[in-house]
């Protein structure tokens, strides 16, 4: 079976089984209401909208959309049209909860988005806006790996196949001289395909000998001795490079552009706050992870991950098609067409009412 035919059966699985997990509550898990998300007096809905109905994953690197949540950033901007929340673990499962109708809006990384826009034909969904960049680390065990070339001969986990994180791995890899099958994981470096929530508990049992994942999972190794070997950042000019994107379902973007506005314009609010009060809004984040997952952050895990991610409202369209060329190169991916992926226009509007410079698409827009 050729490798990109293995990789799209891969994904089907994968995306079912969180489906076969949350089938009792959806596609997703929701995420509980915020005493903080009041409905203004004399607010109206939007587009006559009762919800818009917002995914993301409990993820640091997903910040904007948990501060957004926990502080009514989206509820304000909503009015009287009510914002619902639904959170994931993988991108597969929020792209069909997208294609379903089950959410409107997400949160999501770039490769999830780059597969769910080429497996639809260019008919399922558009990149709407930035997120954030960075967050995401190679953390290694320093008794066995104390430099970059004792990786050869490891093994290292990465979340997913062919999630972002796996890709740019394998990319590193490559660029290393180190052969390794995309679809096996084996060869000069063996990669373990390993849900973020159990690295930490593989690290430590040392069934892996690092990780290339994103925040928070790299700081919990850390936390639990590792050292940070690379920041991927570090890989990229100016250090910058998408980690999370803003999507939404074509359908709902056509018939209700005031919504998809008002959310746009709720995240760059967000941003902005963000930015503004770093502490207020990392304690936000953590408290709404909190109330979706049950479990907060320890400060020697939420701290330093909290650090290394930047959000900005820029998609950073450039370094998304880079992305989509590690994964053609890594064999995962046949190249794909992405024009069109790219919708900014209320993005750029909504800056440019707030004095803000526009963002662009790298060629890639409607």
């Amino acid at each position: 079976m050729p490798a990109t035919q293995a990789f799209r059966r891969t994904l089907a699985v994968i995306a079912a089984l969180p489906l076969l997990t949350l089938a009792a509550c959806g596609y997703g898990s929701e995420a509980k209401d915020d005493d903080t998300a009041k409905v203004a007096a004399g607010a109206k809905k939007i587009d006559g909208l009762d919800s818009v109905k917002i995914g993301y994953f409990g993820n640091l690197t997903h910040a904007t959309a948990l501060v957004g949540n926990q502080k009514g950033f989206f509820q304000k901007e909503l009015g009287a049209t009510k914002a619902s929340y639904a959170t994931f673990n993988a991108g597969p499962s929020e792209i069909e909860a997208l294609n379903s109708g089950s959410i409107d809006i997400g949160w999501i990384g770039p490769s999830p988005a780059i597969n769910g826009f080429t497996k639809s034909g260019g008919k399922s969904l558009k990149i709407i806006g930035g997120s954030a960049s960075g967050g995401v680390k190679l953390v290694v065990n320093p008794k066995k790996i104390k430099s970059l070339k004792d990786v050869e001969g490891k093994r290292i986990a990465t979340p997913q196949l062919g999630n972002t994180q796996d890709v740019a791995f394998l990319n590193w890899a490559a660029e290393q001289g180190w052969k390794v099958d995309a679809q096996s994981g084996k060869g000069d470096v063996t990669v373990v395909r390993t849900d973020n929530k159990i690295t930490p508990d593989a690290y430590k049992s040392g069934s892996v000998d690092g990780a290339w994942v994103p925040e928070p999972t790299a700081s919990k190794l850390v936390a639990e001795g590792g050292k940070v070997l690379l920041d991927e950042s570090s890989l990229w000019p100016d250090k910058k490079f998408v980690i999370t994107n803003i999507i939404v379902r074509q359908a709902f973007l056509k018939e209700h552009p005031k919504a998809v506005e008002a959310v746009l314009k709720a995240s760059v609010e967000t941003n902005k706050w963000i930015n503004a009060n770093p502490d207020e809004a990392k304690a936000a984040a953590n408290k709404q992870l909190e109330s979706d997952s049950g479990k907060a952050l320890p400060a020697d895990v939420l701290d330093p991950a909290w650090k290394s991610i930047r959000f900005t409202d820029d998609p950073l369209a450039s370094t998304l098609h880079t992305e989509a060329d590690h994964a053609v190169k890594a064999g995962l991916l046949e190249k794909p067409d992405l024009n069109g992926i790219y919708d900014l226009t209320l993005l750029n509007k909504v800056l440019k009412a707030e004095g803000a410079n526009a963002v662009g698409d790298a060629g890639l827009g409607s």
